[in-house]
C-alpha cells in the first residue's frame, strides 16, 4: 500500500464516517507515568506497535517527550533523536502503518511528518511553542488539539475554574478559529483529562463530554490507566485496565470518536459492544 493511498484512508475514516477507532499509545521515553522505558529496543518497539495493529488499533501514537505531570521538558532536538529512528523502523517493518507524533514542537512535527507520519497530537494547542499553528496548516495533515492549563510541570499545581466546560468550550472556539483563519480544519478534540484538573473536574468533563459535539469536529477521549482512575479507586496504573474500560465506555456513549489507549483489544471490545447496542437501539 502506498503512502498516499494510507493517508487518505486515515483522512476518510477520521473525518468522513462515523466509525469508532482505537488510537495505540507507543511511548518510547523512560519517564512514562505508566510504560516508561519499556520499548526500549527495536524488537520491542515492533513487537507492542504489531500487538496493538493486531488487536485492532488504527493509528499508533509516537511519543518521545513525557507529559506527566511535574515531567521534565525536553528539547524538540532531543525528540527527534529517539523519533526519527523510530518513524525509520515502523516504516520498514510496518509500512502500512498510520503514525501520529506527540510533540509539541513544530519543528518536530515538520520533520516527522516529512518522515511519513501521518498526523500530530499536541498536548498543548500551540500554546508552548508559537509556530506550531502555521506549521500545522502548512503540512496539513490531521491535528489533535488538546485542552492543557498550564504545561506538565505545573499542571496540576492547584487548577481550579469558574466553570470547566464552558472555559474549555471557549478554549476550543479560540484555537479553531485561529486554525481555520490559517485555512485548516483537519482538527480533532481533545478536552485534556488529567492536564491541569481535579480528580472531581475529570468526572464533571465526562459527565460533559457530549457537549463538545457542539463543534461538529471528531472528539478524542485520552484516560487510559491514569490517575483519574486508580486514585479513585486506590490503586496504582497497573491495576486500573477495568476502570479504563468503564469510561472508555461512557465516552463512546458521550459522542468519542477516538479512543487513545495502551491496551487496545480491551479498546476495541468496548467500541464493538457500544455499536451493537446503538444498532439494536436504532432497531
Amino acid at each position: 500500500m502506498n503512502q498516499n493511498k494510507i493517508n487518505k484512508n486515515i483522512y476518510s475514516t477520521i473525518f468522513s464516517t462515523e466509525k469508532k477507532i482505537v488510537m495505540g499509545i507507543l511511548n518510547i521515553t523512560k519517564d512514562s507515568f505508566y510504560d516508561g522505558d519499556k520499548y526500549n529496543t527495536d524488537k520491542k518497539i515492533i513487537y507492542q506497535a504489531k500487538k496493538m495493529l493486531d488487536e485492532g488499533a488504527t493509528i499508533i501514537d509516537i511519543g518521545a517527550q513525557s507529559s506527566r505531570p511535574g515531567a521534565k521538558q525536553i528539547s524538540s532536538e532531543q525528540e527527534l533523536k529517539i523519533l526519527i529512528p523510530t518513524i525509520k523502523l515502523l516504516k520498514k517493518k510496518l509500512p502500512d502503518t498510520n503514525l501520529s507524533i506527540d510533540t509539541f514542537w513544530s519543528n518536530t512535527a515538520s520533520k516527522c511528518i516529512a518522515l511519513g507520519a501521518d498526523m500530530i497530537n499536541d498536548i498543548s494547542a500551540g500554546n508552548i511553542d508559537e509556530k506550531m499553528l502555521p506549521t500545522i496548516a502548512k503540512i496539513n495533515k490531521p491535528y489533535i488539539l488538546m485542552h492543557m492549563k498550564g504545561k506538565p510541570k505545573n499542571m496540576q499545581t492547584n487548577p481550579t475554574y469558574i466553570n470547566l466546560v464552558e472555559e474549555i468550550k471557549d478554549f476550543f472556539k479560540e484555537k479553531i478559529q485561529q486554525l481555520n483563519s490559517l485555512g485548516f480544519k483537519k482538527i480533532i478534540l481533545d478536552p485534556g483529562f488529567g492536564f491541569g484538573k481535579t480528580l472531581e473536574d475529570n468526572y464533571k468533563l465526562m459527565n460533559q463530554l457530549n457537549e463538545f459535539q457542539q463543534f461538529k469536529y471528531p472528539i478524542l477521549v485520552g484516560i487510559s490507566r491514569k490517575s483519574m482512575i486508580y486514585n479513585l479507586l486506590n490503586g496504582t496504573a497497573n491495576d486500573a485496565l477495568n476502570g479504563t474500560s468503564i469510561l472508555n465506555t461512557i465516552a463512546l456513549q458521550k459522542g468519542a470518536r477516538i479512543l487513545r489507549v495502551h491496551d487496545a483489544k480491551e479498546a476495541i471490545e468496548c467500541i464493538k459492544i457500544n455499536s451493537f447496542l446503538n444498532e439494536k437501539r436504532r432497531n
